[in-house]
C-alpha cells in the first residue's frame, strides 16, 4: 500500500486527507505537516489513521509520494526534499512550474532518482484534449477566468493597482496577458493556466485573461485552444472551495483523482 505525506493542511490539504482517511484513495496517510503546527496536529488527531505531523525532512522519509499543498513559494523545497529522497511529488500549486530553472532541476531530480512528478489537472476539464494536440502544431491557447469579488480579493494584481472590487457592478476584465504574469499577479487564483501552459504551448504563448464578476457565485473557467487538430472549447462552472474562495471544490478532487489513480492499476485516459 502506498504511504502519503501531505505538506500543507489549508483547505486542500484537509480535503485530500480525508479521502485519503476515509478510503476513497486506497492508500496510507502516514504524515502531515503545516506552519501552524498546532492546527496540523488538531486536524490529524480528528482522522481515523492519526498521521504523525512530523516536519519536511522527517515527512518524506516515511512515505512514498509526498503531496504539495501548501503555496508556490513552498513548491521547490518540496519537491526537491522528495525528489531527492527518490520520493515521488504531486504538486498543487503548479503556478510555481513557470519558474524554468526549476521545472528544469526537478525533472532532473525526477529522471536522476527514477521517480515521478504528478501535477492534477485542477478545476478545469479538457487538458486530456490539449495534450493529445500537442503531439502536433497548436496555434493559439486562451483561458479565460470569471470569478465573483471575494474570490478575487487580496491578490497582488488587486492590491498594487488600488482596485476596489466591490465597486464593480457588471462583468469586467480587470486583466490580459501571459500565463507567466497572470500566475504572479493571481497567484492564488488561476493556477489551472500554469497546468493548461504545461501541456500546451508554454506559458509566454498562452494568454490568460481574468474577469471579476459580480453577478456569479461560481467560478469559470472557459479555455479556447486551436491547432492542427481542429478548434477546442470547453467552459467549467465550479463551486468555490467553502473554507477558501479564491480557489474550486474541483481542485481538491481533482487531487483525489489523480491519487487514486497513482494507487490503483487501471489507468485511464491520456
Amino acid at each position: 500500500m502506498f504511504k502519503i505525506g501531505i505538506v500543507g493542511a489549508g483547505a486542500i490539504g484537509k480535503e485530500i486527507a480525508r479521502a485519503i482517511d476515509d478510503g476513497t484513495v486506497p492508500a496510507q496517510l502516514v504524515a502531515i505537516w503545516d506552519r501552524q503546527v498546532g492546527e496540523a496536529e488538531e486536524f490529524a488527531a480528528s482522522l481515523k489513521q492519526k498521521p504523525r505531523v512530523l516536519p519536511l525532512e522527517e515527512l518524506v522519509k516515511e512515505c512514498n509520494i509526498v503531496v504539495e499543498a501548501a503555496s508556490q513559494a513552498a513548491v521547490k523545497e518540496v519537491a526537491v526534499a522528495a525528489l531527492s529522497n527518490s520520493k515521488s511529488v504531486m504538486i498543487m500549486s503548479v503556478g510555481a512550474l513557470s519558474d524554468k530553472r526549476l521545472l528544469e532541476q526537478i525533472r532532473s531530480l525526477a529522471k536522476e532518482h527514477h521517480c515521478s512528478i504528478y501535477v492534477p489537472s485542477g478545476a478545469i476539464g479538457g487538458l486530456d484534449a490539449v495534450k493529445s494536440a500537442s503531439i502536433k502544431n497548436i496555434d493559439y491557447v486562451t483561458i479565460t477566468t470569471r470569478k465573483p469579488v471575494k474570490g478575487l480579493k487580496g491578490a497582488p494584481f488587486v492590491t498594487k493597482n488600488n482596485l476596489d472590487l466591490d465597486k464593480y457592478d457588471k462583468p469586467t476584465e480587470i486583466f490580459s496577458g501571459p500565463a507567466s504574469i497572470a500566475i504572479k499577479e493571481f497567484p492564488a487564483n488561476v493556477n489551472v493556466a500554469a497546468s493548461l501552459s504545461l501541456v500546451g504551448i508554454g506559458f509566454e504563448k498562452t494568454i490568460v485573461k481574468v474577469v471579476v464578476d459580480p453577478t456569479i457565485t461560481r467560478n469559470i473557467h472557459e479555455i479556447h485552444v486551436r491547432g492542427d487538430f481542429g478548434e477546442f472549447h470547453a467552459r467549467i462552472e465550479n463551486v468555490p472551495s467553502e473554507t477558501n474562495p479564491r480557489t474550486s471544490f474541483l481542485a481538491a478532487l481533482s487531487a483525489i483523482a489523480t491519487l487514486k489513480q497513482v494507487c490503483e492499476p487501471l489507468k485511464i485516459g491520456t
